[in-house]
């Protein structure tokens, strides 16, 4: 599996735990950046992962900003692309299970890196449910294409 990871600079300090964590599970990582504590725009990054995983360059993502807000609403612009912004285990779980979330965002002045790796653990760990979620999916995959293709 590949995982595409990126952060602004706030998640810098907590993007290296959750690469090592994802990499000592066997998990290829895509390190989309950011790599200073300059400052910088979590757009930046929230854009590069989600297009690593819409063109299949990477299986999912995972995005670390502040609160995981901004980053998340980033990734969601891109087509195909379902990112969740968590910051507790259950809401990530439910997140694949039900919406099929291919996207994880967090924050890392919201939650510690112990608990940022049990939630990346709830959410790998859950698979999608399908059936009646996947009606759900379909409905708003229709949305997408309307609103992208008119």
């Amino acid at each position: 599996m590949k995982i595409a990871v990126g952060c602004d600079h706030v998640g810098l300090l907590l993007k290296p735990e959750i690469i090592h964590h994802l990499e000592s599970k066997g998990i290829q990582v895509i390190d989309k950046g950011a790599n200073s504590t300059e400052r910088t725009n979590y757009p930046i990054y929230g854009k590069a992962v989600a297009e690593s995983v819409s063109s299949g360059e990477a299986e999912l993502g995972i995005l670390i900003c502040g609160s995981g807000v901004g980053i998340s609403i980033t990734a969601n612009k891109v087509p195909g692309i379902r990112a969740v912004v968590c910051s507790e285990p259950y809401s990530a779980k439910l997140s694949r299970e039900h919406n099929n979330t291919n996207i994880l965002a967090f924050g890392s002045r919201v939650v510690g890196s112990e608990l940022a790796k049990m939630i990346v653990d709830e959410w790998l760990n859950a698979a999608f449910q399908g059936e009646r979620h996947q009606t759900r999916i379909d409905m708003i995959t229709a949305l997408e294409n309307e609103v992208h293709h008119g």
